[in-house]
């Protein structure tokens, strides 16, 4: 493949677009958790979303690079785990997160992931980690542990293997991304990831039990929204444009102007974008100790962000080669 021609970097427009995109994943959690509520299944909103990222990513190709279509055998089948063990994955167990737990919560849980993608690279991939690494762990750890209140177990235990599980497939899709793809143009990535999600879920989210006018009935956006009603397929189709396409691509963007630690750090913010966005819309609070909680989990995220060392961090490649996960639900 050609590689892109140089292009000016700029820290501002790298910064601004990551915090664009957290923000747009944190106001998703409210927005999906509102669609839930009206009867769509957690299966059934990861599939809207991941075929409407197939749709939009491949028009984009068939406009902007048709040779994106034709790969490799051996490509469709890293394709094929990075779409089904990651994107399918983590989008669902959020999904299932987010309607036991209150969305920030549940965003504290997945982000975990950034502490395994740095434990897995040190343990199998025998790349060098600074020694901080372990505190945030720890951190991490006595962070959850006064959320959850594991003293009293006021969270839904569901939802917390949901959130954990979210985890475990987001650092999965890292990974096998980091390792397999990189180089391939972020919309060739979006689509064939999402693409293989889609046919994984069309197989078992049971969409056809979905009434045929279930799209059309009006939702009340509920909470200090209530008042406003809509067509379920406007949240709907508001959740795949701004809530999973949009977000992508501006992960990506900010990856063209900044380091990928100086990204990962900036998109852990979508936690306190979901936690605020979450207050405001949904009335969901935490205890006084349970905000002292993710403020713990919240200091080790960042911290683990940049413990995994690397000779040198160039300028950021296309597809998944970059140093933080591609998307965060």
């Amino acid at each position: 493949m050609t590689p892109a021609p140089p292009h000016r970097r700029s820290p501002a427009i790298g910064a601004t677009a990551v915090l664009t995109g957290a923000f747009l994943f944190g106001l998703n959690g409210s927005m999906s958790k509102v669609v839930m509520q009206a009867g769509v299944t957690p299966e059934q909103l990861t599939l809207f979303r991941v075929l409407g990222t197939a749709i939009i990513a491949g028009t984009v190709l068939l406009a902007t690079d048709r040779s994106q279509f034709h790969l490799p055998r051996r490509d469709l089948a890293w394709f094929a785990a990075l779409g089904i063990g990651g994107l399918a994955m983590v989008q669902w167990c959020y999904s299932v997160a987010i309607s036991l737990l209150p969305v920030g919560v549940a965003l504290l849980f997945e982000y975990t992931a950034v502490v395994l993608i740095a434990l897995f690279a040190w343990a199998v991939f025998k790349e060098r980690v600074h020694p901080r690494l372990w505190g945030a762990i720890a951190a991490v750890l006595i962070g959850l542990a006064v959320v959850a209140q594991v003293w009293d177990s006021a969270l839904s235990g569901m939802g917390v293997l949901a959130g954990l599980g979210a985890a475990v497939s987001y650092a999965f899709y890292f990974l096998v991304g980091e390792r397999s793809v990189a180089g391939r143009p972020p919309m060739a990535v979006a689509f064939w990831a999402a693409a293989f999600a889609s046919a994984f879920w069309l197989l078992l989210s049971r969409w056809w039990t979905l009434s045929p006018g279930a799209l059309t009935a009006d939702v009340a956006f509920g909470g200090s929204l209530d008042h406003v009603t809509a067509p379920m397929w406007v949240p709907v189709a508001l959740i795949v444009v701004l809530g999973g396409f949009a977000p992508f691509t501006l992960i990506f963007i900010s990856l063209r102007h900044i380091s990928a630690t100086a990204s990962g750090i900036l998109a852990s913010s979508e936690v306190l974008f979901a936690f605020v966005v979450a207050w405001w819309w949904l009335g969901e609070t935490l205890a006084p100790v349970q905000l002292v909680g993710a403020a713990i989990v919240i200091v080790g995220i960042v911290v683990a962000q940049t413990a995994r060392e690397r000779a040198r961090e160039g300028p950021a490649p296309e597809g998944f080669g970059a140093g933080v996960p591609p998307e965060i639900p």
